[in-house]
């Protein structure tokens, strides 16, 4: 039986995987920030596999209020998970990325050969950079120490669990949370931007599912995207959520706030032809979920 290692387990992807392959850890249980500690964690569980999904995030206002802090802790969770895991011998490892990591003026589809054709989108430039540095690290102990290190870059992920913060959470469940505060209050809900950009979007199930398929069937070490290749307007999905909650208040967009890039789209090719009957769950029935798991666990949420 495997033992694999998933960091950032209670949260939006790790508390996904679901079996007794895996330990799941929070930052309760390892400070991923010490590397003494994650060498002592290794050794005495016995771990021959890592799904790192741990990570410092947020959306557009949180990465421009703290740019050292996201590049300073991502950097060291990733350089210290990936040099630890080196060290045990583990030779299987997998890191979560994102598609923020690409060039801001870059020809689109996005695919894994453009990650380093240019600067990330100035809004979320230290968590990219962060992330590039993995994929160098890995790619490099590939080279040099023969182990099966890649990361998976998934679009926007959204579910249970998530980071349900106003004002540094991801786009999905800030909007959540807001139309939950407005309908509870009577209030109407104000977003930042036009609601015109477009995003891929894709359920957390989705992504522990398609990452243990690669976890036990990739080998390129080239890094995987992760993706349904269907791209939704913020103004759509802000539709989809105002009914959920049955919302009948003003929405009010706010031109003068940024929105980050106006659209990424991928190309998933790479996991349709891994996992080609894996159907996608549409984006409907999973803002359901997450706005029923949202509403059952509310106030005992990350926010």
């Amino acid at each position: 039986m495997n033992n694999i290692l998933v960091t950032g387990g209670t949260g939006l992807v790790g508390s996904r995987f679901e079996g007794e392959d895996y330990l799941k850890i929070g930052s309760k249980n390892l400070d991923l920030l010490n590397q003494k500690d994650i060498e002592n964690f290794l050794v005495s569980k016995n771990i021959n596999g890592i799904i790192h999904c741990a990570a410092r995030v947020g959306g557009v206002k949180g990465n421009m209020t703290y740019p050292g802090e996201f590049t300073y802790e991502n950097l060291k969770m990733n350089t210290g998970i990936i040099e630890e895991a080196r060290k045990a011998g583990i030779s299987k490892l997998i890191a979560f990325s994102s598609t923020c990591v690409f060039p801001d003026k870059v020809e689109y589809p996005l695919t894994p050969d453009k990650i380093h054709l240019g600067p990330p989108h100035s809004s979320n430039y230290g968590y990219a950079y962060a992330k590039r540095m993995a994929e160098i690290q890995m790619q490099s102990y590939r080279e040099q120490y023969g182990v099966n290190y890649f990361s998976v870059i998934p679009c926007n992920i959204y579910g249970p669990a998530d980071n349900y913060h106003l004002e540094d959470g991801h786009v999905l469940p800030s909007l959540i949370h807001k139309f939950h505060l407005a309908d509870i209050s009577g209030s109407d809900v104000t977003i930042w931007g036009s609601g015109s950009p477009l995003r891929e979007f894709i359920f957390s199930e989705d992504v522990a599912k398609l990452t243990r398929i690669l976890f036990d069937n990739y080998i390129d070490g080239v890094p995987v995207i992760i993706s349904s290749g269907k791209e939704i307007s913020i103004k759509n999905v802000v539709e989809i959520i105002a009914s959920e909650f049955n919302f009948k208040g003003k929405i009010i967009w706010d031109l003068d706030k940024p929105e980050g890039q106006f659209r990424k789209p991928s190309d998933n090719s790479v996991i349709r032809s891994i996992a080609p009957y894996f159907k996608f769950t549409p984006i409907e029935e999973g803002i359901h979920k997450s706005v029923t798991w949202f509403k059952d666990n509310y106030p005992n949420i990350r926010k």
